[in-house]
């Protein structure tokens, strides 16, 4: 048994990861078939405004997992976001801590309350 399957241990959710906006952000990068997203296309695929697009993606920036570049196409100013191999390697760890937390649910039974 692992550290990661000790009874009563509690996850170790990273917190950058943990945000909403910011999941579905890497959640996005790493299931797209190309390795860099434009910035229009993440804020319209996720719903998000461009101004917490932008703070989220500072963010994650910040530890290291998306590297976002900066260009010019036709004189447009151009960015894209690509998932790095450390952003990759801890959402893969954060969705294994939050299958470890879904384990341990127990089922509730004898409330009398139906789904």
């Amino acid at each position: 048994m692992d550290e990661t399957e000790k009874p009563g241990r509690s996850p170790r959710l990273d917190r950058v990861i943990h945000e909403r906006a910011r999941l579905i952000v890497l959640a996005y990068l790493s299931s797209s078939e190309i390795p860099s997203v434009g910035f229009t296309e993440l804020k319209e695929k996720l719903g998000l405004s461009a101004g917490n697009l932008s703070i989220q993606l500072k963010t994650l920036e910040g530890a290291g997992y998306v590297k976002i570049a900066k260009s010019f196409v036709d004189n447009r100013p151009n960015t894209t976001v690509s998932l790095t191999a450390k952003g990759s390697r801890a959402l893969r760890e954060y969705l294994r801590e939050m299958e470890a937390l879904m384990g341990t649910l127990k089922p509730r039974s004898g409330t009398g309350k139906k789904d």
